[in-house]
């Protein structure tokens, strides 16, 4: 698969008539970073998902917007050569296994370009000449996803359970789903004929009554065992004594059930309240030969299989000295920090959500290490704090959310100036964006794109920079 370089539409779109239902021929040229095909109909920038570079489609609009359209494959009438048959039938449909239509080598190309096409359009200083290498691909490419958040809705006067459509909230139900662990998915299947058996209302989004919202099954890679939380509408979940009373009878592998409250037609997947509904509040994962305790909300990687390896880039990227104090910015549960403690002199980590520093601080005493150390604050209070302490920095590994580095963050970095830095992006346009700051300061040695999550366009790196003037 050729994917081209980031560039703008050929030229400003005409003004056009175009409807909702319109058919017209349409060649693929590219790529979006989120996986859709892009076209362009009279100089008018087409997303057609569910197609690849090269292909020519007939393309049916189904959404009209000022500055672009969104279509469907009416019909494929020129297929790409890494067209591939998917596993899932409904991989097109909803989001989380987009790629499977996709050869893997293409995959990994594309991910790559994601990396060069941001650089463009960020364009920090000599972004035209910065090694990036080649994707680091993943083992299994299947049956790797350890957690899966399912919406549970009546659709047709039928129980449902899956992802969203796009741009919906339309239910696509799942029984099956090929990137998920089956074991996920084996208890996702037996707890829908639960709440069926036992009629247990589910959210209605409409009118805002019913109970059970979503439900998180995370699955730990080190020994089987699975954790279940019912997100729901209320403190008050029907039928709760025969629903724990099933789970424990029937699904023994489901050490830790909890119900997570997040009343009322939100956005977001967890409210501000849980707890343990039976058995134990967390499972266990293994990750560098350490063991970390788990709550329901804790973030870890989604693929345990590649995130060992990421985190080995990381350490490549830093260099670490037996002498050194290592930085954890965006710390989580202390995954990163811990995974690398026993190679540097001490850690300290950030972080600014109390229960991920209050878990960090456990992990850190559950595999004995006494030499790390984890705080609830921003990098700005605690970076010259520690420094006024007598700790030096000399590497920092940061790991931010999609939105990137918190600005105070990147003044704080530039005012301390660790000697050796380790950016692990899993949003190829914000890290792009922070180097434009960063590079003046530092150096990219390199970026490694790293392949977490197959069968999706998402994409994770690891950028080497190292301070102006050390080398």
């Amino acid at each position: 698969m050729v994917v081209k370089p980031y560039h703008r539409a050929p030229r400003r779109s005409e003004n056009i008539h175009v409807q909702v239902g319109d058919r017209f021929p349409l060649t693929i040229r590219k790529m979006a970073v989120n996986g859709q095909g892009i076209g362009y109909f009279k100089h008018k920038v087409c997303f057609v998902p569910g197609t690849l570079p090269g292909e020519v489609v007939v393309a049916e609009v189904v959404s009209v917007h000022q500055r672009y359209l969104e279509a469907k494959i009416h019909r494929l009438r020129k297929t790409s050569a890494d067209r591939v048959t998917p596993r899932d039938a409904y991989a097109s449909e909803a989001g989380g296994f987009e790629f499977e239509i996709m050869a893997y080598s293409a995959q990994l190309k594309f991910k790559r370009q994601v990396v060069l096409d941001s650089l463009a359009k960020f364009r920090p200083l000599g972004y035209r000449h910065y090694q990036v290498k080649e994707t680091l691909p993943a083992t299994p490419q299947y049956g790797y996803r350890n957690k899966a958040q399912f919406q549970v809705r009546k659709q047709n006067d039928q129980l449902v359970m899956g992802l969203y459509a796009p741009s919906s909230h339309t239910v696509v139900d799942m029984q099956s789903c090929v990137v998920q662990m089956p074991g996920i998915m084996e208890v996702m299947n037996h707890v829908r004929q639960m709440i069926i058996g036992l009629d247990i209302p589910v959210y209605d989004e409409e009118q805002n009554s019913g109970i059970i919202k979503t439900i998180v099954v995370r699955e730990s890679m080190a020994n089987g065992k699975l954790q279940m939380t019912f997100v729901t509408n209320s403190p008050k979940l029907l039928k709760k004594h025969q629903l724990l009373v099933r789970i424990q009878d029937e699904l023994p592998q489901v050490v830790s059930v909890l119900q997570n409250i997040n009343p009322g037609n939100t956005s977001t997947v967890w409210g501000p309240t849980t707890k343990l509904l039976a058995g134990q509040s967390t499972i266990t994962e293994s990750l560098m030969g350490l063991d970390f305790q788990l709550s329901a909300p804790s973030f870890l990687q989604l693929n345990p299989y590649q995130t060992e390896n990421l985190y080995e880039e990381a350490a490549k990227a830093l260099e670490l000295s037996a002498n050194d104090t290592l930085i954890d910015a965006y710390a989580g549960i202390g995954t990163i920090g811990l995974s690398l403690a026993s190679r540097v002199k001490e850690v300290l980590g950030m972080e600014i959500i109390p229960e991920a520093v209050d878990d960090a601080n456990k992990n850190a005493r559950l595999n004995g290490i006494d030499n790390a150390h984890y705080e609830v604050g921003a990098a700005e209070d605690l970076l010259p704090k520690w420094q006024a302490e007598g700790h030096s920095f000399d590497a920092l590994v940061v790991d931010p959310p999609r939105t990137g580095l918190d600005n105070h963050l990147i003044d704080a970095i530039l005012t301390a100036k660790p000697h050796k830095f380790a950016y692990v992006s899993c949003n190829m346009a914000t890290m792009a964006r922070n180097l434009a700051r960063l590079v003046p300061t530092y150096h990219v040695d390199y970026i490694q794109p790293v392949d977490m999550m197959p069968q999706t366009p998402r994409c994770e790196a690891v950028v080497k920079l190292s301070l102006n003037g050390t080398k």
